[in-house]
C-alpha cells in the first residue's frame, strides 16, 4: 500500500497541483498518476472558501469513482454541500457561499453535471477509510480507539465533526476533546479539520490540516514511508484560524 494522503483541500486546486507535482505524480489529460502505482488519499473538506472548489471535486470523483486511483473521506464542508445538492435547507455560510457562487456561475446542464458527480462521490464515500489491513485510518476529524469499525450516528457525528461536547466558544465555533491525546491504539489515523501550523504528531496520529485556505500550507503524508511534504498557499494569512495546542 503507497499512498500519498492530502490535507483538507478547501478548493484550493492550484495547492492541490503543485503539491502533487512535489510528490512526483505526473499530470497527464489533466489527472495526476505515480509511475510507482502510488495513489492519492483526501481527508475531506475539499471544497468551500478557496476559489476553484468545483475544480477540486471534479478531479476527486475523477480518481475516486472513475480511475479507482484514489480514496477519499467526506469532511463536515462535503456534508454541508451534499444536503445542499439535495435540496435541503442549509445555511450559506461558513465557506459554501464560495462554492454555491460558483456553481451558480455555470450554465444548466454543468451544474447538474458537477451536482450528480458530488453527490455520487458522496455517497459511494464511507465514514472513514481503513486501508492496509486495518494499519491506516482516513477519517476527516480523527476517530477514537472504541468507535473503528463502527458507523453508527455517534462515529458519523465524530468523524465529521471531532469530539464535540455540546458547548460552544464564544465565535460560536463548537468546544472539542482533544482526542487525539488519549489514542492508544494500533493503527494510524490520518486526519484534519482543525487547522494546524505545522502537522500534529501524536500518539500514532497525524493532523495534516495546516490551514491551505487560511494562507498556511497544503500537506501530505507519504505513507508507508511516513514522509510529510508541503506547498506553502496562496491565500491570505488568518492567524486566529489556526489552534495552538498545549
Amino acid at each position: 500500500m503507497k499512498i500519498d494522503i492530502i490535507g483538507d483541500i478547501h478548493g484550493c486546486f492550484s495547492e492541490l497541483k503543485e503539491l502533487t507535482i512535489k510528490l512526483g505524480y505526473r499530470w497527464e489529460n489533466g489527472i495526476p498518476s505515480h509511475q510507482e502505482n502510488r495513489v492519492l488519499g483526501f481527508v475531506g473538506d475539499l471544497s468551500d472558501r478557496g476559489a476553484a472548489s468545483l475544480k477540486v471535486i471534479e478531479l476527486v470523483w475523477e480518481l475516486v469513482i472513475q480511475r479507482n486511483q484514489a480514496y477519499y473521506a467526506p469532511g463536515n464542508h462535503c456534508n454541508k454541500l451534499y444536503r445542499f445538492f439535495l435540496g435541503n435547507k442549509v445555511q450559506i455560510s461558513h465557506g459554501l457561499e464560495t462554492t454555491v457562487a460558483e456553481y451558480e456561475s455555470l450554465y444548466k446542464n454543468e451544474r447538474e453535471s458537477i451536482r450528480k458527480k458530488f453527490i455520487e462521490l458522496y455517497e459511494k464515500a464511507p465514514l472513514y477509510v481503513v486501508l492496509d489491513n486495518h494499519k491506516l485510518i482516513i477519517a476527516h476529524a480523527g476517530i477514537k480507539e472504541d468507535l473503528i469499525g463502527k458507523k453508527h450516528a455517534k462515529v458519523k457525528e465524530f468523524v465529521l465533526y471531532g469530539d464535540i461536547t455540546g458547548e460552544k466558544h464564544p465565535d460560536g465555533s463548537p468546544v472539542r476533546r482533544d482526542w487525539a491525546k488519549t489514542y492508544h491504539g494500533d493503527a494510524c489515523i490520518v486526519y484534519g479539520h482543525t487547522p494546524v501550523k505545522e502537522p500534529r504528531i501524536l500518539n500514532h496520529t497525524y493532523n495534516i490540516d495546516t490551514g491551505a485556505v487560511f494562507g498556511g500550507k497544503l500537506t501530505a503524508l507519504r505513507y508507508p514511508e511516513m514522509e510529510l511534504f508541503s506547498v506553502p498557499s496562496t491565500m491570505p494569512y488568518v492567524e486566529e484560524k489556526f489552534k495552538d495546542f498545549d
